[in-house]
C-alpha cells in the first residue's frame, strides 16, 4: 500500500511536493486554504483573507531559466523576467501538465497536526482540517509543510516612538496592491529590501515625494548583466563557485564592490552599507534613476514620529507626511503544531539541512521552503521535496536524530555565548546548497566524468549557468530531456528578445570557435576538479592570502 502524505499549501513548493510524491509512488493529499493554487503569486485586489499576496506590478528577480521546475522549462516565448500574471500561468501549466489539481482540497484549513500515540514505531500523524465549517480527521504516514516564509506581517511599531501620535495612514506592504489612492501624497517607506525598493519606485511615479528609510543600506543589482544577458545566468556558475573556494573572500568582495560601484557610486546615492552591518543585496533596475531624478529621497533610520512628521537619526525632519508604509518583512510560524515542535521548527539551526526537524524519532515531517538562498527558491524547494519523498520511502537515510540534536544544541549555546557567529539568517550559497541536497539524493552531476563522456555538455554544466536541469542528468528522477534543455537554454533566453531581426547582424561564433579558445582552460579545470581536495584548496587559499599586497588589503578596508 502506498504511503499517504499530507502536503500543507499549494503554492510554488506545494505543487512541486505533490508531483514529487506522485513520482515516488506516494499518495499525496494537499490542503490549500484559498480557492486556487499559486500561494502568494495568485494576485487578489485585497488582503482581507489574511493571506500574503504579491502586488500587481511585481516582476520576478530570477530569470526563467534559473527559476523553473527542473523537468518543465518555460516556453521559449516567455520573457526572461515576468510579471505576476505570467508567472502564475506557468504554475498553472505545470499543475495541469502533470495532472496535480486532483490531489488538492481547496478552501481547507489545517487545524492541527499531531503525532499519533505509536509515532515512535509508525511515524504517523493525525491531521485535522476544516472545510466550510466541517472538521475532518485523517491519518498520514508523512507530512510536508509548504507554507513558506511570508505568513505574518512583521510590523514593529513599538520600535518607533511617537508612531501612535501620527495622524496619517499606516500600513504594511502586505496591504499594498496598486498605486491608485496614493497620488500627490508625501510617502515614507520604511525598509529597503526588494519589496521596499519596488514599492518606492512605483509610488514615485504618482506621489508628490517618496522618502525611503534604511538602517543598513544595500547593494543594488540590475536584472541584466554585461551585454544585456540575465544577471543570474551570468554569475551563478560552477566555475565561479570553484574560484570562490580558492581565492580569499575579502579579495572577491573587493572585486564585487568595485564592479557594483562602477555602475553608480552607492555612497553618493545614500545606499552604501552602514559600517558594522552585514552586506545585503536587492534587485532593482530603476531605484538609482529615481534617486538621480529626485523622485525618491534616501533617508536614515526614523528616530521618532510626531503627528505629521518624521525625525531621522541624522537630525533631519520631514514634514507633512501623509502615508507610512512598513516594508519590514514577515515572521513565520506553525500554528497547527504542538509544543515543543512548534517552536523548534522556527529555529533553522534545528532543521537538518533546513528540511527535517531534529527532535523526531522518525523522519516523517519535512519543512519545505523555509530558507534564504542566493538564487531560485523554486528550484531549491523542488530539490528539497525530491529528497524528502525519498527519505519517506526509506531510500535515503538521515544521521541519527539524537546525534544531530546534540550537535545543534551545542552550536546554539556557542552562538548565545558569542563564541561563533549565527549564520542561520544569512543567505545560503545557491550551488553549494543545491549540490549538498543533490548529493543526498544521488543526483549531483560529476563534472570530471561528464568531461570524459560528453565534453559539450560538461562545458555548459561547468562554465555555463547552473540551471535546475543539471539535477535531472543522473540518478533518481533522471529526465531524458535534461541534456537538451541545458544545450538549448540560451535559445530560450534569446527567443523573446528576437522580435526585430536585423538581416546584417553578425552571426555568433560557432561552438568550435569557443572550444578552440577555451579548450585549455576546460582541460585545466577538469584536472583541478579531479585533483581537488580540501587540503589542496586550503594550501592554495593560504598561499594567495599571504601574497596579497598590503595596498590591496588597504583598498578593501577603505
Amino acid at each position: 500500500m502506498a504511503k499517504k502524505v499530507a502536503v500543507i499549501g499549494a503554492g510554488v513548493s506545494g505543487i512541486s511536493s505533490i508531483k514529487c510524491c506522485v513520482d515516488e509512488d506516494l499518495e499525496p493529499t494537499c490542503f490549500e486554504r484559498s480557492d486556487d493554487i499559486g500561494g502568494l503569486w495568485k494576485f487578489t485586489e485585497s488582503s482581507k483573507d489574511g493571506m500574503t499576496r504579491v502586488y500587481k506590478s511585481l516582476v520576478t528577480n530570477v530569470c526563467k531559466e534559473m527559476s523553473c521546475y527542473s523537468d518543465f522549462p518555460f516556453h521559449e516565448d516567455y520573457p526572461n523576467f515576468m510579471n505576476q500574471e505570467k508567472f502564475w500561468d506557468y504554475l498553472q501549466e505545470f499543475a495541469e501538465h502533470f495532472d496535480l489539481l486532483k490531489y488538492i482540497q481547496f478552501k481547507t484549513t489545517v487545524c492541527s497536526i499531531t503525532k499519533r500515540p505509536d509515532f515512535s514505531e509508525t511515524g504517523q500523524w493525525d491531521v485535522v482540517t476544516e472545510t466550510e465549517g466541517k472538521q475532518n480527521r485523517a491519518v498520514f504516514d508523512a507530512v510536508m509543510v509548504c507554507t513558506g516564509h511570508f505568513l505574518n506581517p512583521h510590523l514593529p511599531l513599538e520600535a518607533f516612538p511617537g508612531i501612535h501620535k501620527f495622524k496619517g495612514q499606516i500600513l504594511h506592504s502586505q496591504e499594498y496592491k496598486i498605486p491608485e489612492g496614493f497620488q500627490g501624497k508625501r510617502i515614507l517607506v520604511i525598509g529597503l529590501g526588494n519589496t521596499g525598493g519596488d514599492i518606492a519606485v512605483e509610488l514615485s511615479r504618482t506621489a508628490a515625494q517618496v522618502l525611503l528609510s534604511t538602517r543598513t543600506g544595500t547593494w543594488v543589482l540590475g536584472r541584466s548583466a554585461d551585454w544585456g544577458y540575465p544577471f543570474n545566468m551570468m554569475v551563478i556558475r560552477r566555475y565561479y563557485s570553484f574560484i570562490a573556494q580558492v581565492l580569499p573572500s575579502r579579495f572577491l568582495n573587493w572585486i564585487q564592490e568595485r564592479k557594483l560601484n562602477k555602475r553608480f557610486n552607492h555612497e553618493d546615492y545614500g545606499l552604501s552599507i552602514t559600517k558594522g552591518k552585514t552586506a545585503k543585496f536587492i534587485v532593482n533596475d530603476e531605484l538609482p534613476n529615481c534617486i538621480l531624478c529626485g523622485t525618491i529621497t534616501m533617508k536614515t533610520s526614523v528616530m521618532e514620529f510626531t503627528e505629521t512628521s518624521a525625525v531621522f537619526e541624522d537630525g533631519t525632519v520631514e514634514e507633512n507626511i501623509d502615508v507610512v508604509i512598513f516594508t519590514t518583512g514577515y515572521t513565520f510560524s506553525f500554528p497547527f503544531f504542538e509544543e515543543p515542535l512548534k517552536s523548534l521548527c522556527t529555529k533553522k539551526i534545528f532543521l537538518y539541512k533546513h528540511v527535517f526537524p531534529l527532535n523526531l524519532e522518525r523522519a516523517t515531517l519535512a519543512i519545505i521552503g523555509l530558507l534564504s538562498l542566493k538564487g531560485s527558491i523554486l528550484s531549491a524547494t523542488e530539490l528539497q521535496a525530491r529528497w524528502a519523498t525519498r527519505v519517506f520511502k526509506g531510500l535515503c537515510k538521515l544521521p541519527p536524530s539524537q546525534k544531530l540534536m546534540m550537535e545543534a544544541t551545542e552550536k546554539e549555546q556557542l552562538i548565545k555565548r558569542g563564541v561563533i557567529k549565527d549564520t542561520n539568517k544569512d543567505k545560503l550559497d545557491y550551488i553549494a546548497y543545491m549540490d549538498d541536497i543533490a548529493a543526498c539524493i544521488g543526483t549531483k552531476p560529476s563534472i570530471p566524468l561528464l568531461f570524459l563522456k560528453d565534453p559539450r555538455l560538461a562545458w555548459e554544466v561547468f562554465f555555463g549557468p547552473c540551471t535546475p536541469y543539471q539535477y535531472r542528468l543522473v540518478g533518481p528522477g533522471k529526465w531524458d530531456g535534461a541534456r537538451n534543455a541545458i544545450l538549448t537554454q540560451w535559445d530560450r533566453t534569446l527567443k523573446p528578445l528576437k522580435t526585430r531581426i536585423v538581416p546584417d547582424s553578425s552571426k555568433p561564433a560557432s561552438m568550435s570557435h569557443y572550444l578552440k579558445a577555451w579548450g585549455a582552460p576546460v582541460l585545466l579545470a577538469s584536472l583541478l576538479l579531479i585533483c581537488k581536495s580540501s587540503l589542496f584548496l586550503k594550501l592554495v587559499r593560504d598561499k594567495l592570502q599571504n601574497r596579497m599586497s598590503p595596498y590591496l588589503v588597504s583598498l578593501w578596508r577603505g
